[in-house]
């Protein structure tokens, strides 16, 4: 795969290190950032201010694709030629793990300098078996195999969970994504918690393990603003762009407060707020190459503001007015048997299912080529 790699290196900006607002944040604070792609060319940019990962989800692979097409589509039907009885999921799910491997090898020196602790990448379960613990842990043990800097990622969903504790006990680095409320962040807590005192007592290293909880904010900010259209509710349009703030400060304390081993992790992100005010915690940050380039050309100070709290008056009223806010807040707001069923988790899983299906047809567009040309 070098050819692959040098070429995407033209695709994108290559300049060295500066000290740019990531850089800072990264130096300074204890917040860490990640890239939200497994593009070799946004990676180098990234980790070259500070990053310290990358992820991926069938959405950022179809992206990927289509900015690396002339590469992936030799590499594709190369696949095919290997393998005359692969289908064309089989060669899909090739090419996803091949991105991964690629990425991982990016970040493979900073997970060795940091003894497990950083510089993994993230790389998604088929989001068609949300409902299946066994098929879900059967992917992601096979993805943990692909490398030793692999995370694998299991959605926050009923069946998720269960997968998320077995994934735990048996050494995988877990990152629990399709979560948007505190019920669902202290659950993914608790199931690794499950996971890791399982290995513990069963005498198994839990030292370079790293598993992350990710809070899709931007993605809880754009369910409040359906259902303030949806239900004709006037708002101060401010308050909904605290939402996914809100609910991430608030599982973020509780976090310190239980002690929990998961970190949590920002994503999903939509405007300036979403890095500001989470400048100085102790989490991390998933930034898509787009939000990096836009945050650093950005002046003033880099500034911790993680421990400010959101303001009063958003949160009282996004509370009064947007019952999904209230369930996404409290603790006690969902039960786990509603976590497949609240709107948010509900509009994504479907979104990445489509994602899904759309690369699959993006492959065979490149194995069953329009004989006319077109």
């Amino acid at each position: 795969m070098r050819p692959a790699v040098e070429a995407t290196r033209q695709a994108g900006e290559m300049s060295g290190p500066d000290e740019s607002p990531l850089a800072t944040m990264a130096r300074t604070t204890s917040t860490e950032y990640w890239n939200d792609s497994c593009s070799i060319a946004e990676l180098e940019y990234a980790t070259a201010r500070g990053a310290v990962g990358a992820t991926s989800n069938p959405t950022i692979v179809g992206e990927v694709l289509k900015k690396e097409h002339d590469v992936w589509r030799e590499r594709i039907q190369e696949i095919a030629r290997e393998d005359a009885t692969a289908t064309d999921l089989d060669v899909t799910w090739q090419v996803v793990e091949e991105m991964a491997i690629r990425g991982a090898a990016i970040l493979e020196p900073i997970y060795r300098g940091a003894a497990g602790r950083r510089g993994r990448l993230s790389i998604q379960t088929d989001p068609t078996l949300f409902r299946n613990a066994e098929r879900m842990l059967e992917q992601g043990r096979r993805f943990d195999a692909l490398g030793p800097n692999m995370q694998v990622k299991f959605p926050a969903t009923v069946a998720g969970l269960a997968a998320i504790e077995e994934a735990t006990f048996l050494g995988i680095s877990i990152n629990a994504t399709v979560s948007f409320t505190v019920p669902q962040a202290l659950a993914v807590g608790q199931a690794v918690e499950r996971g890791l005192t399982r290995r513990e007592a069963a005498g198994l290293d839990v030292s370079s393990m790293s598993p992350v909880c990710t809070l899709m904010i931007g993605r809880l900010d754009d369910w409040v603003k359906v259902i303030a259209e949806r239900d004709d509710i006037a708002m101060d349009p401010a308050a909904m762009n605290w939402a996914g703030l809100a609910v991430f400060k608030r599982a973020a304390a509780l976090y310190r407060e239980s002690g929990y081993r998961t970190r949590l992790l920002a994503a999903a992100y939509r405007h300036l707020l979403h890095w500001t005010e989470l400048v100085g915690g102790d989490v991390t940050l998933t930034m898509p190459h787009q939000w990096q380039r836009r945050f650093n050309a950005t002046t003033g100070e880099v500034r911790a503001r993680f421990d400010e709290p959101v303001p009063t008056a958003y949160v009282d009223e996004l509370l009064t007015k947007i019952p999904d806010f209230r369930r996404a807040w409290e603790p006690d707001g969902l039960a786990i048997e509603q976590f497949d069923t609240f709107g948010a988790t509900v509009r994504t899983l479907r979104g990445f299912i489509a994602s899904y299906w759309d690369l699959v047809r993006t492959v065979d567009e490149i194995l069953l080529p329009n004989p006319d040309g077109r």
